[in-house]
């Protein structure tokens, strides 16, 4: 089989409520559109439900859908980072296990890439974007999460902590090396990106709230992690003479 074009990396820890159904609505609008030259490759992160039963038995019914296992201690970054080792593509996708991205949206990142687009980064706060049952707290603490981001780097976009971003392959050579752990992995990648001189193109996408399953994303442990990154990538950009510009 030649390699796909598309990799789909998606992390699961205990998502054995939605990871089926996330895959299966993934791949049905794709055969939709009669695409082939992708993957799903979903990362099963140190579960210990029965999601490891579940992706056996999606790859054994589709084909394009392989599981990776993360052997290192779990954790979104960890695990995201395990699915950038193991794509097999010409680009690399980010999604969610919970459906809370849109098979929609997801089609269109492809489009986007296969016109040439180094990265594609949707925003869900632009005119066109949806945001479907986001818990009120959390929301308030994004968007000025983002708003501190968007001016620290002047940026003309308005949500980097968002895990949904699609990099070619060479992007994802060009930001090594990644350092987070956890949720923080979301805005390393894409500041990384930006500041070493990597074009992006910005789409409307939708977001929906999850419907199975506990969110794994603990602001209270997070806040100093994301701070970490964002100021090590800003002093990076600052202070390294352009060292890890892209050539």
């Amino acid at each position: 089989m030649s390699a796909p074009f598309f990799s789909i990396i998606i992390p699961a820890h205990n998502e054995e409520g939605c990871i089926a159904g996330t895959c299966e609505a993934i791949a049905a609008h794709f055969q939709a559109e009669r695409i082939e030259d992708y993957e799903i490759c979903v990362v099963n992160d140190n579960s210990t439900d029965r999601t490891g039963e579940i992706l056996q038995d999606l790859s054994a019914r589709f084909p394009l859908i392989r599981t990776v296992n993360n052997d290192q201690p779990n954790g979104f970054g960890f695990a995201i980072r395990k699915g950038l080792e193991s794509f097999r593509g010409e680009c690399a996708c980010v999604v969610m296990g919970d459906l809370s991205d849109s098979p929609e949206d997801i089609l269109a990142y492809y489009r986007e890439m296969k016109n040439g687009a180094e990265c594609v980064f949707g925003s869900r706060f632009i005119k066109e974007s949806r945001v479907i049952d986001y818990p009120k707290h959390k929301l308030w603490i994004n968007r000025l999460a983002n708003r501190f981001i968007k001016m620290l780097f002047r940026l003309d976009y308005n949500d980097i902590t968002n895990a949904f971003k699609c990099y070619r392959r060479e992007v994802i050579e060009g930001i090594q090396p990644l350092l987070s752990a956890h949720f923080n992995l979301t805005v390393e990648m894409p500041l990384k990106a930006i500041t070493r001189g990597f074009t992006y193109t910005v789409l409307p996408i939708s977001w929906t709230n999850r419907v199975s399953g506990e969110s794994k994303l603990k602001i209270k442990e997070m806040g100093s992690r994301y701070l970490f990154i964002v100021l090590y990538v800003w002093l990076e950009r600052k202070l390294s003479r352009g060292d890890y510009q892209r050539r």
